[in-house]
């Protein structure tokens, strides 16, 4: 048996938000690495932004699935391309807020096998506070927390959400329930990575995988140019080199408890 199958914690790692196109080639490129590096057991990746950047597609979601992401998690813009809804409606692998109404197409919850851990639970949830107005995410988390009692112990819960107020709010209730609530959306990585009184790990933004001479994935001249006038214009995702975002988390197998939480920016230099 070796020294990794030995441990008594699971490594997981959290991919901040794939934007387009070079947050899907980030992905490729330098998650490989990070799994081997930081002896990874488990990968969630946010993929909100993976197609074009807004939305995922089917094939998107494909081309993520192949790489070692486990679990695909989504947001307010997940029903962007009409395709995806059938698409998640029978791939467990990708999941929804789960506060969206009953009766919405795909889960907003899983439960997954790893090869040295034991299960895993993921649950989704989008917040309200400047967002669509739907189902409460704290209620929405209290319910799917409850269908994975007896099934694991490792609970990590996406808030994606645009207040931080509502993410660490979020993140407070749930301490003690869960082993990690990471923040997404925002697409800037905070530095107020930490472990709660109760054990959860939690940061309210884990960043952006994506490119890095842009305004959140985006080329910045259009975004500049709406500021100074207030025109519409048309966003397109940036070129050139992509960084990928996230948090690596240790969870205690036993008690579901986080034992650390890094923060982790890679930078390739691919262009796309």
């Amino acid at each position: 048996m070796t020294a990794r199958e030995k441990r008594d914690h699971l490594n997981l790692l959290f991919v901040g938000d794939i934007v387009g196109r070079p947050g899907r080639a980030a992905v490729q490129s330098r998650l490989p690495d990070l799994v081997q590096r930081y002896e990874i057991d488990f990968t969630i990746a946010n993929a909100e932004n993976a197609a074009g950047g807004l939305g995922i597609t089917p094939s998107v979601a494909e081309e993520l699935l192949a790489t070692p992401v486990d679990v695909l998690t989504t947001g307010n813009h997940v029903w962007r391309h009409r395709e995806f809804v059938e698409f998640a409606a029978r791939e467990p692998r990708v999941l929804r807020p789960a506060n969206f109404p009953a009766g919405t197409p795909g889960r907003g919850a899983g439960v997954f096998a790893t090869s040295k851990a034991g299960p895993v639970g993921v649950i989704d949830v989008v917040g309200r506070v400047f967002m669509d107005p739907l189902d409460c995410p704290f209620r929405a988390a209290d319910r799917e927390i409850e269908a994975l009692r007896g099934k694991t112990n490792l609970i990590v819960v996406d808030i994606h959400a645009e207040a931080s107020s509502e993410k660490i709010a979020l993140g407070r209730y749930l301490d003690g329930r869960v082993g990690a609530a990471i923040g997404t959306h925002t697409h800037v990585q905070t530095a107020d990575e930490a472990l709660l009184p109760n054990g959860a790990a939690y940061i309210t933004d884990a960043g952006m995988t994506g490119p890095r001479d842009s305004v959140i994935g985006m080329k910045q001249k259009p975004v500049i140019d709406r500021f100074l006038t207030g025109m519409p214009t048309r966003f397109e995702v940036a070129t050139g080199p992509a960084i990928l975002s996230g948090v690596v988390v240790a969870l205690d197998i036993e008690s579901g408890r986080a034992r650390s939480i890094e923060r982790v920016v890679e930078l390739t230099d691919a262009h796309q």
